[in-house]
């Protein structure tokens, strides 16, 4: 057996597996809501993310009757990009600024100009984002200089987990990439950037390939979850690329379309494909000797959540989506930008905003519900439209995240994207991926690959039915935000 983590936005999820693939057990626990001081700002206590964990982890092993010696290995993932600083006694020195914060924009800006943006490209294959874990050191430096001064070391918040559970200090290769800190070509740390921006190299934790057995289980973690001391753990990756794992994008032409909190259009590549223009990321993948191109969408499911919670909040999902199946494809002119919290692909825009648009006095709630499931979905496509411009192929996409669990929601994916979409038998996203990476740590498979193709299985495949009109509106959608640019940037 198998135990994949994914420690999310939202919560953590553990999550057991079998060697034929066959989720054996799940169980989640929800973390506190992200606090936000201010507009654009996003920060979460890494103790409840460790405190969701032991839940998760104990309660699979409940739900399932087995010992924690009856698990073979672990595996870790999580939301990228977030920046936990320890202090010289392993304590955190303040919340972290998660993935979606903000607020270093001017922070990215000093990094451009000092580094140059060709250079950075060069240096890392990626621009620098307000979302990067080294803006959000700069940012510290600069606000906060006394906490600044006494990191001894960073992490992301799946590998302050696994620190908690074993003891040790690592990352992978797929979430170094999303650090802004990572020579994602040649899979090092890059020095070189560290040195201009004066990070110590101390600070950072060895590297290991996805599937590398990294650590142990301690005895304290042990105590704190049931596991058995001395469980190995592998490296595992961030949630994007354990995903991949999971939904078996591992060959060129095979894509993802994840929707979760942020939405994902995640390709493999055999080789680092730059956009010299940044409007992608290019990272390690979690599959040693291969790497991904991924687009990302800051609002994706997140939209949905909003618009819920502040028109609908006694309301299930289901049922908002069971009323917008009643409206027709392209919600009669209404549109919905997804920018809650800035833009990553294709504006690099930390400032832009989301709109409604087209609202006549016939727009219904239904309209509106429609429209923030097509809006997102028009957000994804515009990374298809940067794959087809650099020559990335597309062959197969399948779908991950709760925009696979609703079939209104496949269908308008289906449409616009113009292709055919495979659903999964198991969709348990990044946490089914990291068992995998710990199944072949331990040599349960021979190879990443081999995982795959021995537990990652199509339940079913939706055909586009509306893709020219959707594609119609696609149009219409481009040239909203060129139009809207100046509200938040003036």
């Amino acid at each position: 057996m198998f135990l994949g983590i994914d420690i999310g936005t939202g919560g953590t999820r553990a999550v057991l597996i079998d060697r034929s693939g066959t989720v054996v057990a799940s169980h989640s626990s929800e973390h506190a809501p992200i606090h936000s001081e201010q507009i654009g700002w996003a920060e979460q206590n890494p103790e409840d993310w460790w405190r969701a964990a032991k839940v998760a982890i104990s309660g699979v092993l409940v739900e399932s009757g087995l010992a924690g010696s009856e698990i073979e290995a672990v595996g870790l993932t999580g939301q990228m990009h977030g920046c936990v600083m320890l202090g010289s006694d392993g304590e955190v020195l303040r919340p972290a600024l998660i993935w979606c914060d903000q607020r270093t924009q001017p922070q990215c800006d000093w990094l451009t100009e000092k580094v140059g943006f060709e250079r950075l490209i060069e240096l890392t294959c990626n621009p620098a984002l307000p979302n990067f874990t080294l803006t959000k050191l700069l940012w510290v430096r600069e606000h906060q200089p006394e906490t600044f001064a006494r990191i001894a070391h960073v992490l992301c918040p799946k590998d302050y987990v696994r620190y908690r559970l074993t003891g040790e200090l690592a990352m992978d290769m797929q979430e170094a990439s999303g650090t802004l800190l990572l020579d994602v070509a040649n899979r090092r740390w890059s020095e070189e950037l560290a040195g201009i921006c004066d990070i110590p190299m101390s600070w950072l934790p060895r590297l290991f390939e996805g599937p590398e057995i990294c650590a142990r289980i301690s005895d304290i973690g042990a105590g704190a979850t049931g596991l058995a001391a001395g469980t190995p753990v592998a490296a595992g990756a961030g949630d994007q690329g354990a995903g991949a794992v999971g939904m078996g994008i591992l060959k060129p032409g095979s894509v993802s379309a994840t929707i979760g909190t942020s939405g994902v259009i995640f390709a493999s590549t055999a080789k680092p494909t730059m956009d010299r223009l940044g409007r992608m990321h290019t990272f390690c993948h979690a599959a040693p000797g291969l790497w991904h191109v991924m687009g990302v969408t800051n609002g994706a499911g997140l939209s949905f959540r909003y618009f819920r919670d502040t028109f609908a909040p006694s309301e299930s999902y289901d049922t908002l989506s069971t009323e917008a199946a009643a409206i027709p494809p392209g919600s009669d002119g209404l549109f919905w930008t997804p920018y809650l919290f800035g833009e990553r692909t294709p504006h690099l825009d930390a400032k832009a905003r989301a709109a409604f648009v087209g609202i006549t006095a016939s727009t219904t709630r239904a309209h509106f519900v429609r429209a923030v499931l097509e809006g997102v979905a028009f957000s994804l496509q515009d990374t298809f439209t940067l794959f087809a411009e650099l020559g990335i192929p597309v062959t197969n996409i399948r779908l991950g995240g709760g925009g696979a669990r609703g079939p209104l929601w496949r269908q308008i994916q289906a449409d616009v994207y113009g292709h055919p979409v495979d659903l999964l038998e198991a969709e348990e996203g990044g946490a089914f991926g990291a068992a995998l990476l710990a199944g072949t740590g331990i040599g349960a498979w021979p190879s990443v690959e081999a995982a795959c193709e021995a537990t990652v299985r199509v339940a079913q495949t939706i055909q586009p039915k509306a893709a020219n009109l959707m594609q119609a509106a696609y149009a219409e959608y481009q040239k909203i935000y060129p139009a809207l640019r100046f509200i938040g940037n003036h």
